[in-house]
């Protein structure tokens, strides 16, 4: 079993209720949730006059291998209605991998750690709040440090999910 790091968020819609089912499907896709994170919310990165976004974090445990851990997050978001028409639209939902086990993986689909999430604050701070202590094997930094190195964005804790 590997240890996963996920991060998921929605602008559209009822977004709590998108994560939550979001997590139930994900549940059932040979991933074993194992920690949740309270909700956060924040502006998109990037664009603007786009809703905002909740996000949360999770921990879990899959014996899923990463692409076919990308296949299975992938058709929970199209189980939950989740077009791929362009970049930096908004989502019922988003799931994204940040990290898994210590490695570092990279194919044509699929970056490991997420290229992006230490710039992050919408995805370290609830990493943070399950996960201080994990490493980016790539920079060699805890979630705890790269947390307070990001500068992106300002984000607010909700709550329980």
């Amino acid at each position: 079993m590997a240890e996963v790091f996920l991060s998921l968020g929605s602008n559209v819609g009822e977004r709590r209720d998108n994560i939550l089912a979001a997590l139930a499907f994900i549940d059932r896709k040979g991933v074993r949730l194992k920690a949740v994170s309270s909700l956060y919310e924040s502006a998109p990165v990037g664009v603007t006059g786009h809703p905002d976004f909740l996000n949360i974090c999770v921990a879990a445990e899959t014996v899923l291998e990463p692409e076919a851990l990308l296949n299975a997050l992938q058709d929970v978001e199209a189980e939950l209605g989740r077009e791929r028409t362009a970049e930096k639209t908004p989502r019922i939902i988003d799931i994204d991998i940040l990290l898994y086990g210590h490695i570092i993986f990279e194919s044509e689909r699929l970056v490991i750690p997420h290229r992006e999430m230490h710039k992050r604050r919408f995805v370290l701070e609830p990493l943070k709040e399950i996960a201080g202590d994990a490493a980016h094997p790539a920079l060699k930094k805890s979630v705890n440090e790269l947390a307070r190195e990001a500068v992106s964005g300002e984000i607010r804790k909700i709550g329980a999910v």
